[in-house]
């Protein structure tokens, strides 16, 4: 099996376990009608199959696939929710099943496409198909769905409009900033696969679109959906968080009717998203937008599906069983014959990975629209205003000259005043009394207070030391934009973090001073860009730190103006280098390189489990038989837990998967004998499994990547 289409190709058609049976039943009712094969809305492993019940005669009309419906379970008469995935003829089966209890509504929420999809994707990560719905699949908004099953009646009814002819599939496709024939054959079906699968470099400076300045990736992704819809195929728009859904929707809207778009994401009023779902269901072509879960929507034709960013963590699920945004768009994209587009400044290792062994092909911006990144060392032993704010001469002064042009763009590591207190006798890092979290000063505070949990440090002492005494370590963003007042006077300074998120900037004197991933757009784009902090993100303990570095800091290069400096501060050596030539993907190239000698992701795929060490224990075994599989670990997690990490090659994942699932299916039917007279047990999982994981090579401070940038998602 071909390493890059692991988990593509169809799974074994899970077995279907008969429901329930109805002791009441009499012999008439076995072997008639309809059967309903039923997925509960469970998050139990053992549940995760389909269950057959049979359709009675007062629901035949309305059990249709696709519907919400309640059924029964067997133990004490309770009663389940789930979807009706398919219908079957009964005719041969002779056993007795249960009825249906109820088809909540008439709307076909769950696709048979999507279906396929979360089953996959399921058995991939070892999770459950419903964990995946529960994502995909909006709560139900009851007056919303009314007026859309009414509004779909009536325009059934109605004569069809004959609307605006669908352009030939074969006609080329023409993107701003990219040459003609780049992605001319992207939505044509009977181009090569190679031709229809892109990792786009996104253009690196800002644009104008109605009115409204962003990114020029958000314009390209619209341009690629309105091409789509044009053709008669609906398209899908994945992006990692609010403020790229805006940007995305506002280009969206310039370029295709109101009725065209269908918007999805979790940051709506849930009515809103409801019918933005609803939208997807009818039979015709849509330019879909959402965050994450986007990828597993359903679509009429799907003919494209676009991601951005496919590096930042929010792309990647945090809940059950973790399914990352761009595995999903792998899957759909093979089931449905699409084209698929991962769009970003600095493509991640994952992308890079499917570039070089031939499943993608690059595509680049046309002509110099690729953005270049000067290094500037930091100057020792400096001083002056400039020199307290962590500015090299060199740097200031183009900042100085850039500020009487237009905005400036000074991106930080960190929010805040203080990011950290250390104790001023002994140096250790001050922490927390109640959780042992560390300590940070806020602008202004008059006591440091615990980042963890919030507590103000009142009567600190050091636990090392019993030291009274701290003392700051580092500059927050708060702290940098007041030197940075004082070093250029008479600017208007802007903070933008986490805190104080700024959408857009006007024109003017202005200086910005944001964390990663919370840079504003400014009209015209920056003047400047200065990259502050690079050595202190580089030094974070992550497998991804040299990947995210530049991530950040290609996307905040990429709002300065055509021609305007950009300068990182204190990074040399090969990202340097790479930068300054425009090439970050010579970055993800050696990244990928290094870990495929030391079989680290994405060159292999890993599973965590943790849990009980007994259970740990039984899972890991069985994987570290089969060949290509190795276990590092179990490690102490706390409370009698532990957490091992297993490596594998990934023709080995379906293996794998089937494996650590039936472990989990054990450990939850398992249950220890309680002792008479010991007190009640807190009910713990016993065993988690979670494929794809990036926290166990994360640094344990929980400083990780999006954890303390600006960043939210919508």
């Amino acid at each position: 099996m071909s390493e890059t289409l692991e988990g593509l190709e169809p799974p074994p058609v899970p077995a279907v376990a008969p429901a329930a049976a109805d002791a009441s039943a009499s012999p008439t009712d076995r072997s008639t009608g309809l059967v309903a094969r039923v997925m509960l809305d469970s998050p139990l492993p053992q549940l995760d199959r389909l269950f057959d019940y049979r359709v009675p005669e007062r629901l035949r009309a309305s059990a249709r696939p696709g519907v919400r419906v309640t059924v029964p379970l067997r133990a004490a008469g309770r009663e389940a929710k789930g979807y009706l995935v398919e219908l079957a003829d009964g005719a041969s089966f002779d056993g007795v099943l249960s009825e249906l209890s109820e088809v909540v509504s008439a709307a076909p929420v769950l696709d048979a496409a999507v279906y396929r999809l979360i089953r996959r994707a399921a058995d991939r990560a070892a999770g459950t198909a419903s964990d995946l719905a529960r994502l995909v699949i909006p709560p139900r908004q009851v007056r919303v769905e009314k007026a859309w099953l009414a509004g779909l009646a009536a325009s059934a009814e109605a004569a069809p409009s004959p609307g605006a002819p669908a352009l030939d599939a074969a006609t080329p496709v023409t993107v701003a900033g990219y040459a003609p024939e780049a992605l001319a054959r992207l939505l044509d079906a009977a181009a090569p696969q190679m031709e229809r699968r892109v990792a786009l470099t996104a253009i690196g400076q800002p644009v104008e679109v109605a009115g409204q300045w962003m990114p020029a990736a958000a314009r390209t992704l619209a341009e690629l959906a309105a091409a789509a819809v044009e053709r008669g195929r609906s398209a899908i728009l994945a992006v990692p968080d609010y403020r790229d859904v805006e940007h995305v929707a506002h280009a969206l809207a310039a370029l295709l009717p109101a009725e065209s778009i269908a918007r999805i994401d979790a940051g709506q009023p849930a009515a809103d998203r409801y019918r933005g779902f609803l939208r997807t269901l009818e039979p015709r072509p849509v330019a879909i937008l959402g965050t994450r879960a986007a990828p597993a929507s359903p679509a009429h034709a799907l003919g494209l599906i676009a991601l951005w960013d496919d590096g930042d963590p929010l792309m990647a699920e945090q809940h059950a069983p973790g399914v990352h945004a761009r595995d999903l768009a792998l899957l759909r994209q093979a089931d449905a014959d699409c084209a698929l587009v991962l769009a970003a400044h600095a493509r991640s290792t994952e992308t890079q990975r499917l570039v070089e062994i031939g499943h993608a092909r690059a595509v680049a911006p046309a002509g110099r629209q690729r953005r270049r990144i000067t290094p500037t060392a930091q100057q020792l032993g400096a001083d002056g205003p400039a020199a307290r704010a962590r500015i090299p001469s060199t740097a200031w002064r183009a900042v100085r000259e850039a500020l009487e042009a237009g905005p400036v763009l000074v991106q930080v590591a960190r929010p805040g005043f203080a990011p950290r207190l250390a104790c001023a006798d002994c140096g250790e890092t001050a922490r927390c009394l109640a959780c042992r979290g560390p300590l940070a000063q806020r602008r202004g505070g008059t006591a440091p207070a615990c980042q963890w949990c919030g507590a103000l440090a009142v009567d600190w002492r050091c636990s090392s030391c019993d030291g009274t005494r701290w003392r700051t370590v580092g500059r927050g963003s708060a702290r940098t934009a007041d030197e940075l007042g004082r070093a250029f006077p008479g600017a208007r300074v802007i903070v933008s973090d986490g805190d104080t998120p700024v959408q857009a900037v006007p024109r003017g004197r202005t200086l910005v001073v944001a964390t990663r991933g919370a840079e504003p757009v400014a009209e015209g784009g920056y003047r400047a860009v200065l990259l502050l902090d690079g050595e202190r993100m580089l030094a974070r303990e992550s497998l991804r730190v040299v990947e995210d570095c530049v991530r950040w800091w290609c996307t905040a290069a990429a709002l300065a103006a055509p021609d305007a400096p950009v300068l990182l501060v204190g990074v040399g050596g090969a990202v340097a280098t790479a930068l300054a030539t425009g090439e970050p993907e010579r970055v993800a190239a050696s990244e990928l390189a290094d870990r495929r000698a030391l079989r680290f992701p994405p060159a292999v795929r890993v599973a965590a489990v943790a849990g009980e060490p007994s259970a740990v224990a039984a899972a890991t075994a069985q994987v570290a038989q089969l060949d290509g599989v190795d276990v590092l670990g179990p490690v102490e997690l706390g409370d009698d837990r532990v957490r091992a990490i297993v490596r594998f090659d990934f023709a080995r994942g379906p293996e794998v998967a089937e494996l650590l699932k039936a472990a989990l299916v054990k450990a939850a039917t398992s249950r220890a004998p309680r002792i008479p007279g010991s007190p009640p047990r807190r009910r713990v999982v016993p065993l988690r499994v979670r494929f794809d994981d990036q926290e166990p090579f994360d640094d344990p401070a929980g400083t990780g990547p999006g954890r303390t940038s600006g960043r939210m998602e919508g």
